[in-house]
């Protein structure tokens, strides 16, 4: 049986890490659309809510199981790499939000370079190191 499954998916484009993305969300979706179905008993919002939750889980599984099996593999590269790039801009900005407890960014009046200061300094002169502009900012 493995062996005819192994032949089936030859030539199929199978996991990535979108696909595992979407998985992720189907189990956290459903998840969540059990808990709202325990309060859909009471009100009629609950329940439009649960429906809606629902038909998000059956939309990610069809495109789960899609591009699974889908043969046009260079199409599904090019949507796992964009999933990719969308990743990393996200976790980009959650690492900057770590650091931005610590440090705030200026702006060059100037050039427009951005500086990063740290916090909690008063008034404070910041030479820009590209061009070499002095101005005032709070931090």
């Amino acid at each position: 049986m493995r062996q005819k499954f192994m032949r089936f998916m030859q030539g199929r484009y199978g996991a990535d890490d979108f696909s595992r993305f979407l998985s992720m969300s189907v189990i956290v979706l459903w998840i969540l659309s059990l808990v709202v179905n325990i309060f859909a008993r009471h009100s009629f919002i609950f329940a439009s809510i649960s429906s809606f939750i629902t038909i998000i889980v059956w939309a990610c599984l069809i495109v789960m199981i899609y591009r699974m099996f889908s043969k046009n593999i260079q199409k599904r590269y090019q949507e796992n790499q964009k999933f990719l790039l969308y990743k990393s801009r996200f976790m980009q900005r959650m690492n900057r939000a770590k650091t931005d407890k610590y440090h705030r960014i200026f702006s060059c009046p100037n050039c427009k370079q951005k500086i990063r200061v740290p916090k909690n300094k008063g008034k404070i002169a910041i030479r820009c190191p590209k061009c070499g502009v002095e101005f005032i900012k709070r931090t």
